[in-house]
């Protein structure tokens, strides 16, 4: 390490005489001082790698100068120390993985130099659903019939984790792979390589952002730009600008930090802070448990920051050895941050940093909320729900509408469930899912929840049987610090038995209605809603049947299960009548923090996850079971529906290719705002009018074994005819919602995936049309990869969110965005003109490029390709060729 900027410090403890580190602050330079701690984790591991990676257009000292060089693209080289996947972003990486292997072979090279060089830890998480549930082995059917269906797609991982070094696979039924990272895989600091350093992540899903609460810097990024970093490729990123979030205040009593984390989703949602870090600070944060913060940092892709970082503290300190973790090391870790400046007492105003912004929220404004009917930063707060569902029902279709004319907004339907009649109407409740990383990790609103439903079956409430509950937990802790504090029978009395130890609901993974229940919502074209303590409630996404979906804390979740009905007013109508006749408010449930906080001290102990984590990879026998090659190449299975070798690398040769002008391309789709990745790619139920599943009829299959999307994320055939297959999908070309289109040269509507073929057939580009927030959501890559299948060389859209730009560049699509106050319709576009964009033999960073149509306009937009090294993959026709070439020479 030779660099002017770094000294190498003598070990902390005599007891780890190897354990040396880089110390950055020691530069005797105030300005480290007024870095934000994000941004000191990145200059770390920029510096670290120095040897390798040079800081571009400057160096160290150009960081240090944070106010000036922030305003000036400064490409940043960060080199994370881990990966994490999950198996539906997982499958596809491996799967991509297997058959670079192939392609690398094919050029001479050496196919095992595709091997992750960093630790990575795939968990599998997204293949369990709720098939069962309200039973007493709901649990161990849904894990039995997880396993017949995807018993393939596991062998598949387990043969990947015999093949691959570095690659660590942990078994389905384990937990949710933030809450296993929080509470297990999180290091905080490095501990090798003869050195400490600050531990850093990313991972292919989203919602990695979770970490940041426990002091770990980690973001979402796309599967294909994982598979660089698990290849030793750095992220090259522009040094980013960091709004420092005040926190001051105390949460009012009856407030979880579900509430918080909508109230701040919302708010930063109207700063905008898209492609921007967020770093917390103030009084405010250290009344926050660690659980409370990392549901705050879990929830940052909803408001569009790429990081939402708490620094460590004590507190932090205090988790580690809560979680049980080595206490030794825990101490080393704390020794370590202290030398280098980086450990952070947020009473302590003079370590605030220096922001490019700074908000502010007062706690103890936070009042209970909930978010929905389609979007996480439509927050309502719960004293307006039912006057905002009403207003929406009528309103214009969109965000906040569902444009139901007024005479059927009191329409009801009865019908009957398990010989008992029951009625729907608007804004009946049909799923209520205590899901999703974002909240089941936190014991204050579990334990909540439980001691809510406590009082509540004391009190002789009930809940509906129609109604489909859940309750799929984080991580097999929770399940035991609930089992232990006595409220787990009282859950189960309600309805919410523990389903499985996954995302399930939260990503859509909710399984089939009640039959009758389907019908009734169908025959009155009913606004029927899910309510779950989810992240996401995208249009689609939950369920096909819930065209309304609000997201709330386990508490609330139980609450509205109980009343059947999003149209309550707690404060002025009771949950429901006792046998007694006696009228049960909500307010006389309701378990205040004082409660909560004494059973979360008694019952959530070291010994816990010490008992759980210390079996994690071998509690599994049907996984232990599992036989599976260990070839270092994949003999791939032509019969198979699942795992099929991609077509990314057909014809690849060490040759660049020139990138040439697109020429007279048509507009496959034209959208709006916020269309998201489970618009473009949706991850759950497959259709039986759809193209994948004629796909899947012709390959002799039966609708009860098309499972999802999701889980054939390995089969590149079924999920290009799975692209924009989202049954909610709004295209302006067509005045319904459905994943259809219209091929301009014969006028006909056709599914999108066969228009794209007659267009790719003919020999014609296709370019997408689209408007602010486009790619937001999901972190799948499947939503570039699949476009790319179609045959899309671009995107125009006047805005992306960050994970899928990426996503786009990784895969050789081209994102172009709208001049500053231009769009569609300033333009006059009405997507059924012809596209030829021009590509400059000379390109560089954020150029302007020249579109010509067919009717004789001109005009100009951004390239969206920001760095150089983005420029290069474009080059390359994508990262992953890329890599190849890199590799095979």
């Amino acid at each position: 390490m030779n660099n002017p900027f770094v000294q190498i410090v003598e070990p902390l403890d005599p007891k780890q005489p190897l354990k040396k580190f880089f110390n950055l602050s020691k530069l005797e330079d105030v300005r480290y001082a007024r870095l934000p701690f994000s941004i000191r984790i990145l200059l770390e591991a920029a510096v670290r790698n120095c040897d390798e990676f040079l800081v571009k257009k400057g160096d160290v000292e150009n960081i240090l100068n944070w106010k000036v060089m922030q305003h000036k693209s400064v490409e940043v080289p960060f080199k994370p120390a881990r990966v994490i996947l999950q198996d539906f972003t997982g499958v596809p990486a491996v799967v991509d993985f297997a058959a670079m292997r192939d392609a690398v072979k094919k050029l001479g090279g050496d196919p095992e130099k595709i091997n992750p060089i960093c630790p990575a830890d795939l968990v599998i998480d997204h293949s369990i659903q709720v098939d069962f549930n309200r039973q007493s082995d709901s649990l161990q059917k849904n894990q039995d019939l997880e396993f017949e269906r995807n018993k393939e797609r596991f062998e598949f991982l387990k043969w990947g984790s015999r093949a691959f070094k570095n690659l660590r696979i942990i078994p389905p039924g384990s937990g949710i792979i933030h809450q296993v990272n929080l509470e297990y895989l999180a290091r905080v600091v490095m501990d090798q390589d003869g050195y400490y350093y600050p531990d850093s992540v990313v991972g292919t899903d989203s919602h990695t952002t979770m970490i940041d609460g426990l002091g770990v810097l980690g973001w979402g990024v796309g599967g294909i730009e994982a598979e660089a970093v698990m290849l030793g490729q750095p992220i090259s990123m522009v040094l980013p600008e960091v709004v420092g979030y005040k926190l001051i205040g105390n949460p009012q009593p009856l407030v979880t930090s579900t509430d918080i984390v909508l109230t701040i989703t919302k708010h930063l949602r109207q700063v905008g802070v898209v492609g921007k870090f967020v770093e917390f600070f103030g009084p405010g944060v250290a009344q926050l448990s660690i659980a409370d913060r990392a549901t705050i940092a879990n929830m940052c892709p909803e408001y569009g920051a790429t990081a939402a970082y708490f620094p460590v503290d004590d507190i932090s300190i205090g988790y580690l050895i809560q979680t049980g973790r080595d206490k030794e090391k825990v101490m080393c870790t704390k020794k370590y941050l202290e030398a280098v400046g980086m450990l952070r007492d947020f009473k302590n105003s003079s370590q605030d940093p220096d922001f490019t912004q700074v908000v502010e929220l007062d706690l103890h404004t936070v009042v209970p909320c909930c978010s929905g009917p389609k979007r996480p930063q439509d927050k309502v707060a719960v004293s307006d729900m039912k006057k905002d569902f009403e207003t929406c029902l009528g309103a214009k279709q969109g965000f906040k509408g569902f444009q139901i004319a007024p005479d059927r907004h009191n329409s009801i339907v009865k019908f009957n469930f398990e010989g008992r009649d029951f009625e729907l109407a608007h804004g009946s409740v049909v799923i209520a899912a205590i899901t999703s990383c974002t909240n089941t990790s936190n014991p204050s609103v579990m334990l909540g929840a439980g001691l809510l439903a406590k009082k509540a079956v004391e009190a002789g409430l009930t809940v509906k049987p129609y109604i489909k509950t859940s309750l799929s937990p984080g991580s097999g802790v929770v399940t035991y610090y609930l089992r232990e504090s006595g409220v787990m029978p009282y859950l189960s009395q309600l309805g919410f038995d523990v389903v499985g130890y996954g995302c399930m609901t939260c990503i859509g993974n909710s399984g089939p209605l009640p039959e009758s229940v389907v019908e009734a919502i169908t025959q009155g074209d009913l606004v029927a809603v899910g309510v779950l303590s989810g992240n996401r409630n995208f249009e689609g996404r939950v369920h096909p049947n819930t065209r309304a979906n609000y997201l709330a804390s386990p508490p609330l979740v139980i609450a509205y299960a109980i009343a059947g009905t999003i149209r309550i007013d707690f404060e002025k109508e009771p949950l429901g009548i006792n046998a007694s006749g006696k009228k049960i408010f909500l307010k006389d449930i309701w378990p205040t923090r004082n409660e909560i906080q004494a059973v979360e001290r008694q019952f959530v102990i070291p010994g816990m996850f010490k008992e759980v984590y210390q079996k994690i990879e071998t509690v599994n026998k049907s996984w232990n079971a599992l036989d599976a090659p260990s070839d270092k190449l994949y003999t791939w299975n032509p019969k198979s529906t699942y795992i099929k070798s991609p077509p990314f690398f057909d014809g690849l040769t060490l040759a660049l290719q020139t990138p040439k002008t697109i020429e007279g391309a048509y507009v496959l789709l034209s959208f709006g705002d916020s269309v998201t990745t489970d618009h473009i790619s949706p991850a759950g139920n497959i259709a039986r009018n759809s193209p994948a599943a004629r796909y899947l009829t012709s390959r002799g299959l039966t609708p009860r074994e098309f499972n999802s999307y999701g889980s054939r994320r390995g089969n590149d055939a079924v999920m290009a005819r799975g692209t924009f297959a989202n049954i909610r999908l709004v295209n302006k070309f067509i005045d319904k919602q459905g994943p259809q289109t219209i091929h301009f040269p014969s006028g006909e509507i056709l599914d999108v995936f066969d228009a794209a073929e007659r267009y790719k057939q003919a020999g014609h580009p296709l370019i997408v049309l689209a408007g602010k927030e486009y790619g937001a959501g999901s972190s799948r890559d499947w939503a570039a990869k699949g476009p790319f299948l179609l045959g899309v060389k671009a995107v125009l859209a006047e805005s992306y969110e960050r994970i899928h730009r990426s996503n786009l560049v990784g895969m050789g699509v081209i994102p172009l965005q709208y001049l500053p106050g231009e769009d569609a319709g300033t333009l006059g576009l009405t997507g059924r003109e012809r596209y030829t964009i021009i590509i400059p033999e000379k390109l560089k960073p954020q150029m302007n490029v020249q579109i010509k149509l067919d009717t004789g306009k001109t005009f100009h937009a951004i390239m969206r390709f920001d760095t150089d090294v983005e420029l290069t993959y474009f080059y390359n026709g994508g990262i992953l060729n890329y890599m190849i070439r890199k590799m095979a020479s």
